[in-house]
């Protein structure tokens, strides 16, 4: 209230001093709002007319939207933008801490029915996941709702049987999608409920499938057939494309923000194709006998890793960035002997891009540069799953293991394993059992990790075994993350091994006795 007093008499004169002139309050506002905090708070110590000017609620609203805070907010929902920036880089710099440290709470998300996990999705901490039993099951980790409701399939002629597995999922922010082994497609509404709202069938199995991330627009791969469906503004569906390859398509994506008919770009072993509604198949790469291992698409750029089978000297194995636009190749990132297994380019900061290699590294390119900004052996079999922000990078291996790295320092910040539900490390289990980590994703405060299983049809799991459900060690895991809890709760330590030990000096990895003998 004392302020806007001293703000309407400062408008009845609707003058600042400014060093030898006299200016209006809002041109004075116009000259501010390009300064900083640190530049807003020297100038609130020149005089009393600048500190009104330095603290109006126009400029703190204006430097929380610059950098990223409450972004979907108004300035009248809040009543002091200063405060609320102040409070929102604590708890950015309280989720980093958490996260340096290890610090959370983690929960494994269940599925009792004996099945094995077959592919599983996230979206803004929504999960979704497909089993070999046919089901298709959500988790909401915003919440901690863990219910898990099962998504109801397509209802057909002949579905008394055993449903087919399922083959790949996907989610969005506003849809969910499943594909079977019998080549069935369903999509569901988030909002409308559990019933499929459109679903479409192939004539084999689905190898492939991609979602928009924004509007209505699934894409599925079966066989040597790339069908694209589309909703329109009234909720109908309709095939917008198909598209005849010739080839096996390995990799399928949809371009983000794409207005009008929508825009897939489709691997199919050698080849890579950009393929529009009405406007026959374009190829964007080919070179015989360099098969694709890898793809991600972001609004203007495909990147995907080319294997070379060692004939040819002067081409190894790399990483090509095209432009989608002119359909010319931008850069040739890397020079590897191994593999690239991941490559992730839509999530990454701008200009930036991370990969994971058989060679067991992970490395960050800048798009700008053709080498590696930073290269950190990660993995004993081989990297599987990759993500990075501005400062971290999250990677998962073929050996089950969880790693978080310092992207700057190039140091790891903690691993963690994958443990079945009797407790026994996942390193420690036989090679044909072992779950790599398909499955990265993560924000600012939270983490999804899914350990998929190689292996669907185990001795006991199947329909002619004596035992007709999988054992725990063959299901595969799910683990959801919070960081966002209070960093001075004993309890919310990651549960690896825990003692009461207290570390003087060193950081200790949150690892001690399984059974501390302070307490004997």
């Amino acid at each position: 209230m004392a302020q806007r007093k001293q703000r309407a008499a400062l408008n009845e004169i609707n003058e600042v001093p400014f060093f030898d002139i006299q200016l209006p309050y809002e041109l004075a506002l116009k000259i501010f709002q390009y300064l900083g905090k640190a530049e807003l708070g020297r100038c609130a110590q020149v005089s009393r007319t600048w500190k009104i000017l330095a603290e109006d609620e126009v400029l703190w609203y204006r430097l929380c939207q610059r950098e990223g805070y409450l972004s979907d907010t108004s300035i009248s929902d809040r009543s002091c933008w200063k405060l609320v920036l102040r409070s929102c880089r604590a708890r950015e710099r309280a989720l980093k801490t958490n996260w340096k440290n290890r610090i959370g709470a983690v929960s494994q998300l269940q599925y009792e029915l004996g099945k094995i996990l077959c592919d599983v999705h996230s979206w803004d901490g929504v999960v979704i996941a497909g089993y070999t039993s046919g089901e298709v099951r959500l988790w909401d980790t915003r919440t901690w709702d863990y219910t898990a409701p099962i998504l109801e399939p397509a209802h057909g002629p002949g579905d008394a049987g055993p449903r087919p597995r399922v083959s790949c999922v996907r989610i969005s922010s506003s849809l969910a999608v499943a594909a079977h082994e019998d080549g069935t497609v369903s999509v569901w509404s988030l909002m409308l409920g559990r019933e499929p709202i459109h679903h479409y069938q192939h004539n084999q199995s689905v190898q492939a499938l991609a979602l928009g991330s924004a509007g209505a627009t699934v894409a599925t791969a079966s066989g040597f057939e790339v069908k694209v469906e589309s909703a329109d503004d009234r909720g109908f569906w309709q095939t917008t494309g198909t598209f005849e390859i010739q080839k096996l398509v390995n990799f399928l994506n949809l371009v983000p923000d794409v207005t009008g008919s929508p825009v897939t770009i489709a691997a199919a072993e050698d080849i890579v194709y950009l393929l529009k509604a009405q406007v026959p198949g374009k190829v964007l790469h080919s070179v015989y006998g360099q098969p694709i291992t890898c793809l991600d698409v972001s609004a203007h750029e495909a990147a995907f890793g080319v294997k070379n089978f060692g004939w040819l000297l002067n081409e190894p194995n790399q990483i090509l960035l095209y432009d989608l636009e002119t359909s010319q190749c931008l850069k040739k990132m890397g020079n590897s002997i191994g593999d690239f297994t991941c490559v992730n380019l839509q999530n990454s900061p701008p200009n930036m891009l991370v990969s994971g290699n058989k060679d067991r590294r992970v490395r960050v390119f800048d798009l700008r540069r053709s080498e590696s900004l930073c290269s950190v052996y990660a993995h004993q079999l081989g990297v599987s799953a990759v993500q990075m922000d501005d400062w971290k990078i999250v990677s998962g291996g073929e050996e089950g293991l969880v790693c978080v790295w310092d992207q700057r320092m190039g140091t790891k910040l903690w691993e963690m394993h994958a443990r079945n539900q009797e407790g026994s490390l996942q390193s420690k289990r036989p090679p044909e059992i072992r779950h790599p980590v398909r499955h990265v994703w993560f924000n600012s405060h939270s983490l999804i990790t899914a350990n998929i299983p190689d292996e669907k049809s185990p001795r006991g799991g199947s329909i002619t075994d004596d035992d007709l459900t999988a054992h725990r060690k063959h299901r595969g895991i799910i683990y959801a993350y919070d960081f966002s809890v209070d960093q001075l709760a004993v309890e919310s330590v990651i549960p690896i091994c825990r003692s009461s030990y207290d570390e003087v000096t060193g950081y200790n990895y949150n690892v001690g006795l399984a059974v501390p003998y302070d307490n004997i």
